[in-house]
């Protein structure tokens, strides 16, 4: 493998054009874009457009006038298309933690005679924080239990009320097998939640194919929404009308504007909103996914895997001393390759006063994602070879790069 075969790679790709709708600065290779998207071009316009227009002139009118009420809705129907769901399944709302807990607490509702909410060793925390909370919430009714991931089929018994599984994991990239552990679950009369804050944009999800009871994820990882951008939840058809939502908001109300003293759950999917939609994060989000739905997925997948293997296999040629955390099987992987060393952070951060944007993940996790829509094959090999130079200068030593930050 030679630079003259990558700049083949990279004139061939077919999503190549996509490139240029990001606002990617000079001089830096972002290999992050599984923590935070890129900015597209469109979005600042648009910003600019709901900030100026639509609050300054149009003022409260906007609600009407520039259909805002609609943003949660619309937006879940867009992501729908993402995820493998119908469009009356999916809404845009809140942030990934709060749509775990309201995921949860459903869930819990619809298996009444159980105790057990169960999920693996080592998944993003919010996930196993929440758990935590409702089962302190419930007085001790309900138990949490985190088993390593080789262990839970076998813990699918009459007790677990639900599984909760982040389908890619966030610090292995490493995939789960959504269609058995879902019918697993089912067969021993248990729910599934699937996270898919690191699947959705990135890889094809067919939740209605598996047979998933619910969803939920966020819109600033590979759907481009911006920092803090809003999250989605999804539920199954099947399970709408027998769930009484615990964080009862009023967006969620089947009238808000009715202002009732009592609340009255919302049609369908509406009753997993809570508070006012923020319609500034709406808008931008609203900019990544009509982006990301210009894509073909196969396309996308298909250049997500030949990055990773690109990235492995020219760390095996060229780098020492680090270990592969993810899959080596594209097929297991979802869109990163983690490598493990013990100085981790510090090399890391050598690597970003380069211009090589990855992160750390404690505590030895390099992590390198890949976003198809705008990494080129050339940022694999120029990554690898910047990582080699650092390590054989050793300039990863240096004092100023052991200091850890506040976000790593």
């Amino acid at each position: 493998m030679d630079l003259h075969t990558i700049g083949e790679l990279d004139a061939a790709d077919p999503l190549r054009a996509f490139r240029d709708r990001f606002d990617l600065p000079e001089g830096v290779i972002y290999l992050d874009g599984n923590s935070l998207g890129a900015l597209p071009r469109a979005t600042a316009a648009r910003m600019a457009d709901v900030v100026s227009r639509e609050w300054g002139q149009d003022l409260i009118r906007s609600w009407n006038s520039n259909h805002w009420i609609e943003a949660p809705r619309r937006l879940g129907g867009k992501i729908a298309r993402l995820i493998g769901a119908g469009a009356h399944e999916v809404i845009a709302a809140d942030s990934t933690s709060i749509n775990v807990f309201k995921a949860l607490s459903a869930a819990v509702q619809l298996r009444p005679d159980r105790t057990i909410i169960l999920s693996e060793t080592g998944n993003f925390p919010t996930d196993a924080y929440m758990m935590q909370g409702l089962a302190h919430l419930s007085g001790g009714r309900l138990k949490q239990k985190l088993l390593p991931a080789d262990e839970i089929p076998a813990a699918l018994d009459d007790q677990v009320a639900v599984l909760l599984l982040t389908q890619t994991h966030y610090k292995t990239g490493r995939l789960h097998d959504m269609a058995a552990l879902t019918r697993a679950a089912h067969q021993a009369g248990a729910l599934v939640i699937w996270d898919l804050s690191h699947s959705a944009g990135a890889l094809p999800v067919e939740l209605n194919a598996c047979e998933a009871d619910f969803a939920i994820g966020c819109g600033y990882k590979y759907l481009n929404g911006g920092p803090g951008a809003p999250a989605f939840i999804f539920c199954a058809e099947r399970h709408h009308d027998h769930v009484f939502p615990a964080l009862s908001g009023w967006f969620g109300h089947a009238d808000p504007f009715a202002f009732d003293d009592t609340y009255q759950p919302g049609a369908g999917i509406e009753r997993f909103q809570c508070g006012t939609p923020g319609i500034l994060g709406m808008a931008a989000l609203e900019c990544g996914l009509d982006l990301m739905l210009e894509a073909d997925m196969a396309a996308i997948r298909a250049k997500s895997q030949a990055l990773g293997d690109l990235f492995i296999a020219l760390s095996e040629e060229c780098l020492t001393g680090f270990e592969l955390a993810s899959p080596f099987d594209a097929a297991r992987r979802g869109s990163q390759v983690s490598i493990r060393h013990k100085h981790g952070y510090a090399i890391m951060q050598a690597l970003i006063a380069r211009g090589v944007i990855g992160d750390f993940r404690a505590p030895d996790i390099l992590r390198f994602g890949f976003t198809p829509l705008y990494t080129r094959y050339e940022d694999v090999w120029l990554a690898i070879e910047a990582l080699a130079e650092i390590m054989q200068t050793g300039e990863w030593r240096e004092d100023r790069f052991a200091t850890r930050a506040a976000v790593t």
